[in-house]
């Protein structure tokens, strides 16, 4: 059996190809360890295709090889983020589809989102103007989320005769910003606004229109720059502990932070810290 270690092994060029992805259904750029993902349709508020989400979900999974990219930002262009599935080119099919197709379907949505839960880099969310469907679904997935004081974000798969249950809505959403808050928002379909979205915690920070994205890309810039493996362990650790008891996680977590604590960039922090110096951390 072969042993892919070290800088001439070569898995290392398709570890680090994310760097160079041309992406069809989308913008993609890649820049001091930061890639951005830009939905671009705005003449249509950017919604998504079949081939986009299909594309996205490819892409999040992927990343986990993508040893060059540290962390990921998620954006949409002409000042709104994404308008959901797109009315004519998905809404408009699955009224004419039978239970097989429309279960892969709705699959493959569920499935971009647990591409983003398990992609290892934090995902960081600049959410501007119209944030709706499945476009509050991939806000909702990302790590941190950064709006304007013009963003709407609504849950909109009541006002079109569906269930409030979609794509992961009724579990993620009342982990963020309460039960009784999620409730309302997944049975009315009524947008909540950015100052609510703020004071619930749904955002991180709120942002003018024109500074939102240089914001978000500063705080995905500084934890590029961060001991990388503990972000993803980091990352690993709040997902999985949803489902643990009390004991179980500080268990589970005495277990990561041993594992961490063998990393390179542990070393680094100490000696950097004797040497009253900032570490520079390899990500190792």
């Amino acid at each position: 059996m072969k042993h892919y270690i070290g800088a001439g092994n070569p898995m290392r060029a398709q570890f680090k190809a994310k760097a160079a992805y041309k992406a069809e259904h989308f913008a993609w750029s890649f820049e001091a360890g930061v890639g951005t993902i830009t939905l671009n349709r705005p003449e249509r508020k950017n919604p998504l295709t079949f081939d986009s989400y299909a594309e996205l979900r490819d892409l999040f999974r992927s990343l986990a090889y993508a040893t060059d990219v540290k962390v990921i930002v998620v954006t949409g262009a002409g000042g709104n983020f994404c308008s959901g599935g797109d009315v004519h080119e998905i809404i408009g099919p699955l009224t004419g589809m039978r239970m097989p197709e429309l279960l892969e379907f709705t699959r493959m949505t569920g499935d971009l989102v647990k591409a983003i839960r398990a992609c290892p880099q934090p995902i960081v969310g600049a959410i501007d103007g119209v944030c709706a469907g499945a476009g509050a679904m991939i806000a909702l997935a990302c790590d941190l989320r950064y709006g304007s004081p013009a963003t709407r974000t609504a849950f909109l798969f009541t006002r079109v005769g569906l269930a409030g249950a979609d794509m992961g809505a009724c579990a993620l959403l009342p982990r963020v910003i309460g039960q009784g808050r999620a409730s309302e928002l997944l049975f009315t379909g009524r947008a909540m606004t950015a100052q609510e979205g703020h004071a619930w915690g749904f955002f991180n920070a709120l942002h003018e229109s024109d500074a939102l994205l240089k914001a978000a890309t500063k705080v995905a810039r500084d934890l590029a720059e961060g001991p990388t493996f503990a972000h993803g362990m980091t990352k690993t650790m709040l997902a999985q502990e949803w489902s643990m008891t009390i004991d179980q996680a500080i268990e589970a977590e005495a277990q990561a932070q041993a594992i961490c604590m063998q990393t390179e960039d542990f070393k680094r922090a100490y000696e950097a810290f004797a040497a009253k110096r900032k570490p520079v951390f390899g990500g190792d």
